[in-house]
């Protein structure tokens, strides 16, 4: 199953449009700053499908009987460029428990290349909800290798892969390999066309080079 945010005029599409922005996305105080706000809205609308319980709350003047979050998902973020959209996540799941990944291509002569899985860390995620944070959809494969890893020997209630932009060609592969029963993807965007090298086409750029400065 996938949602695209983006369809609807919020903010969001403010937000996305600043990130996009080259010259706006040069202050990376900003950019950060955009894609937390992004992090938060896309919680909003995925605590819609989140399971709630009534309680009874008391206050200072008599009782009242609310809806509460039953469970808090657990938030597994790809880094580094995860980093600020992971912190909007969290602001609005504020008690959840978090994973967090470090996965990287690495690239052969041909100019094919591989997912690597370098670190794990992750709470027990065995039958609660999971949402999986990572800022660009590009080929999909580094989504699809973190959740694979992630999940390998214990099975979520539910995961929600989430990203602000994604290429026509990832939305697709998340598709094919991962059943709706299990999966939903949230993207803000979807862009159509994906180069040789794997990026998306208008895209953003590097995302997190923009969040903390290039790498060499």
């Amino acid at each position: 199953m996938v949602k695209i945010i983006g369809k609807e005029n919020s903010l969001l599409n403010q937000y996305i449009s600043e990130l996009r922005d080259v010259n706006i996305q040069k202050d990376s105080l900003r950019f950060r700053k955009n894609l937390e706000r992004v992090g938060e809205i896309f919680a909003y609308e995925i605590s819609k499908k989140l399971d709630f319980e009534e309680k009874e709350i008391i206050t200072s003047l008599g009782t009242a009987h609310v809806k509460t979050l039953k469970e808090f998902p657990v938030l597994a973020v790809i880094l580094r460029a995860g980093l600020p959209f992971h912190q909007g996540v969290l602001n609005f799941f504020d008690k959840s428990e978090n994973a967090f990944i470090s996965a990287y291509r690495k690239y052969y002569k041909d100019g094919n290349f591989k997912i690597h899985i370098k670190y794990v860390s992750k709470p027990e995620i065995e039958n609660r909800p999971l949402i999986i944070i990572d800022p660009m959809l590009a080929s999909g494969m580094t989504m699809g290798h973190t959740y694979r890893e992630l999940v390998n020997d214990q099975k979520p209630k539910h995961t929600h892969m989430i990203s602000v932009l994604a290429s026509m060609e990832g939305v697709n592969y998340v598709k094919r390999n991962f059943s709706g029963s299990e999966v939903t993807l949230w993207v803000g965007a979807i862009d159509d066309e994906l180069t040789a090298q794997a990026y998306i086409v208008p895209g953003l750029g590097d995302a997190g080079d923009l969040a903390f400065g290039s790498k060499i």
